[in-house]
């Protein structure tokens, strides 16, 4: 543990250090972002800011593990024993291993299809801020969990669910394959749509990664409990240049690719049935933009005149338009983010 919260300070420095020339490359490279029409009127003044800034946490966690994976493999070496010295690690630590790259792999391809639409949003289409194809995105969104499934399946052998109060994990054999597909999709979605107001998605998403830090710690698996940690460090340093008035978006390429890491991250210690408790204020971002959608179009089907649930969704929308300020919105559920996450730690102990 004590490794892994050092690893979440260097994680955070590295990522602070570049966060300014970041920013500026992205400014000078007019990658901004479009605010939708449909948002409130308040979000205008946003319009501009750099986006796609979920790199500014993706490189240095990248750069981290893959530095102590090669240095494991490569212990024979003067290079990897240097480095294995400089962290007072033994060859073979258990502190780093091969199975982490699951969660890495993923935070790069989901990283990269975000990039694209986020892209896409600045320059192609019109530079209307809608991004590629919903039908193209959720495709490609898809398939790549399920390749992620299918990794997860059969080359770490993990297909069982956690059960708080019961001492033995389930083995669901081939369902395993479609309900981790499931999970990926729905909170990669889940998260993306939580990134609406500067700090949310960020400071929810540390406090997601960091419960599963505690209960991979619990489980014995310090590997995920370490990459956990280093993504905590990371998007405290993204943070750093998000909180409001943010001078930086993550983007797609950052909301896509913590939600379907973190979802990888639950399925790997087999307690993914706490993912909705734990990552409670997504679930309720996601349910109220499927309720709002789905009764509008069940309204007007039937009176010709669709209605809404809430004021707009996704759900801090709604409370904005209520007349909370948007930083209430932001540390009102973040504190609910963080009590959720504690609630999930305590069952997983059970």
């Amino acid at each position: 543990m004590s490794f892994a919260l050092a690893l979440a300070a260097v994680s955070f420095l590295l990522a602070v250090i570049w966060g300014r020339p970041l920013i500026n490359e992205l400014k000078r490279r007019r990658i901004g972002k479009q605010i939708h029409i449909e948002e409130p009127g308040c979000h205008q003044v946003k319009t501009g800011t750099p986006t796609m800034g979920g790199i500014l946490f993706l490189v240095p966690v990248f750069i981290i593990t893959v530095v102590l994976n090669l240095a494991n493999l490569l212990s024979g070496s003067l290079w990897g024993k240097a480095i294995l010295r400089l962290f007072n690690f033994a060859e073979g630590s258990p502190l780093i291993g091969k199975s982490i790259l699951a969660p890495l792999l993923v935070l790069v391809a989901f990283g990269y299809l975000g990039a694209r639409d986020d892209l896409a949003g600045v320059r192609g289409r019109k530079g209307d801020g809608q991004g590629m194809l919903a039908r193209i995105k959720g495709s490609l969104t898809t398939l790549l969990a399920l390749a992620t499934a299918l990794g997860i399946y059969f080359f770490l052998d993990i297909h069982s669910v956690a059960i708080p109060g019961v001492a033995q994990k389930i083995n669901l054999g081939l369902i395993y394959i479609p309900i981790a597909t499931f999970i990926i999709v729905a909170e990669s979605n889940a998260v993306n749509l939580t990134d609406g107001l500067d700090g949310l998605a960020g400071s929810t998403s540390a406090v997601a990664f960091a419960a599963y830090g505690i209960i991979a710690y619990q489980q014995g698996q310090y590997p995920l409990m370490s990459f956990c940690f280093t993504m905590v460090g990371a998007l405290f340093a993204f943070l750093w240049y998000n909180s409001h008035p943010a001078e930086l978006f993550m983007g797609d390429m950052g909301a896509l690719a913590l939600g379907a890491t973190l979802a990888v991250v639950a399925l790997m210690t087999g307690q993914w049935l706490l993912l909705p408790i734990v990552g409670l204020v997504f679930l309720a971002e996601a349910l109220s933009d499927v309720l709002q959608v789905g009764y509008f179009k069940w309204t007007k089907r039937r009176t010709g005149q669709g209605k809404r649930i809430f004021k707009m969704a996704p759900l801090h929308y709604h409370f904005e338009l209520l007349g909370w300020s948007e930083t209430h919105v932001m540390q009102r559920f973040f504190l609910i983010g963080i009590l959720a996450g504690m609630v999930g730690v305590a069952l997983a102990l059970l």
